[in-house]
């Protein structure tokens, strides 16, 4: 009897063989089906088989069938965008596609070594004045909210300045106005960009003395301004000294640092500046006063009438300095980047060395550092619309009849 049984256990254990006992890569169930361990199995399918073959890697398939309730874009092997080697268990992938599992896009000629190879979530919105924060000082592009599913996989080129193209193999050529562009309006002077920075110190003055806090505070203190070319070109001046005890002074200095920035970036340029403060008139409970808005120049008083109780609270003042900046040079007409504020500490060994600034935006993001007041009503178009732009030396071959880096000097009269 107990042979029997024996040679019965015998005939079972045999017969729960698998195909080539699963290779080495699973376990073999008792019917007769192989359990392959990770990332092996056979087939287009990958069925668990005799687990001889390497799976490759899953990413989020590029285009794919929908299922029963609509969904798409669901994990496949190498995406969808490649062959999967079975030997290595690693995916080659078509021409435009790289990565583990071929997740990612290339960027075309690796941006001709001019740029960089960019995910479509960190790109930013275009290079023009409106594309750009004013909610503070430091005005980098803005970006927006991307999340599809490809926000991490298709990529495209951020060319470096002076290059452009989807794969940054043309040089830029200069930008300038048409000089025979007609005006919407000619009966209207002309008008040029214009900027407005503000100023305001993270420390507000007492109420009884605008000479102790404020900007006041500011006084001595360097910062350096950073402008930014139609070529993408990054141009920051030499430091500058805060100075709102003597504005003509200020003023002077920030005009000339900006005039001599390289390469005549900005030919161009008018400033002015302004000091600015807000006051209680008058406090307490039953008062008829308000809260004026005063300007050091003696422009416009703005009140602000009491609450219902007639009760004013005392505030401290609430001091700044506006400086305003008109571009005004032919090689600046129309839109341009706006201007940044280098304001935080670069000390030994940074360039350029400034002490920085104290101001109210790091701690306030609602206020408004830095706006354009004035839209300029000239176009700008490479090479000024009047020349041919040659891509290998980034120079301006003009018409018969016009000259200049952008081809906006008229030399022949019609």
């Amino acid at each position: 009897m107990f042979r029997s049984v024996l040679a019965l256990a015998l005939v079972a254990s045999a017969a729960a063989v698998c195909d080539n006992a699963c290779s080495g890569h699973g376990t073999c169930m008792t019917d007769d089906v192989c359990n392959c361990y990770d990332n092996w199995g056979i087939g287009i399918h990958q069925d668990s088989g005799d687990c001889s073959e390497r799976k490759c890697p899953y990413e989020l398939a590029w285009v794919d069938t929908p299922d029963k309730v609509g969904a798409f874009h669901k994990y496949a092997e190498c995406a969808g965008r490649g062959i999967c080697d079975r030997g290595t268990g690693e995916c080659a992938c078509f021409d435009g596609y790289e990565g583990k599992g071929c997740q990612r896009t290339t960027c075309p000629n690796d941006c001709s070594g001019h740029g960089t190879c960019e995910y479509i979530e960190d790109m930013a919105f275009a290079a023009t004045w409106g594309d750009y924060s004013n909610q503070q000082f430091r005005t980098d592009a803005k970006t927006f909210d991307f999340n599809s599913w490809d926000a991490g996989k298709t990529r495209g080129c951020v060319c470096d300045a002076q290059y452009g193209d989807v794969d940054c193999s043309k040089r830029m050529c200069p930008y300038g106005n048409d000089v025979l562009d007609v005006r919407d309006v000619l009966t209207v002077a002309e008008k040029q960009q214009i900027q407005e920075l503000r100023f305001i110190s993270e420390n507000a003055s007492p109420i009884d003395t605008a000479d102790t806090g404020g900007v006041t505070t500011l006084r001595g203190e360097t910062f350096a301004l950073t402008f930014k070319s139609r070529l993408n070109e990054t141009f920051t001046t030499i430091p500058i000294v805060f100075d709102d005890a003597d504005l003509p002074d200020f003023v002077n200095d920030i005009q000339l640092a900006l005039l001599n920035l390289p390469n005549r970036v900005i030919d161009g340029v008018s400033v002015s500046a302004y000091k600015e403060l807000t006051a209680l008139t008058t406090s307490g409970a039953g008062n008829t006063g308000g809260v004026s808005t005063l300007d050091h120049d003696g422009i416009g008083a703005q009140t602000v009438t009491p609450d219902a109780d007639g009760n004013l609270v005392a505030t401290n003042m609430n001091d700044m300095i506006r400086v305003v900046i008109q571009f005004t040079g032919e090689a600046v007409q129309g839109p341009q980047h706006l201007i940044s504020v280098e304001d935080y500490e670069c000390s030994n060994g940074c360039t350029p060395k400034i002490t920085g600034l104290s101001l109210q935006y790091r701690h306030d993001h609602a206020t408004n550092n830095i706006t354009e007041t004035v839209l300029a009503d000239f176009n700008s178009y490479e090479c000024g619309r009047r020349g041919k732009c040659d891509y290998d030396s980034g120079l301006c071959e003009c018409f018969t009849g016009y000259s200049g880096d952008n081809c906006n000097t008229l030399t022949t009269l019609v």
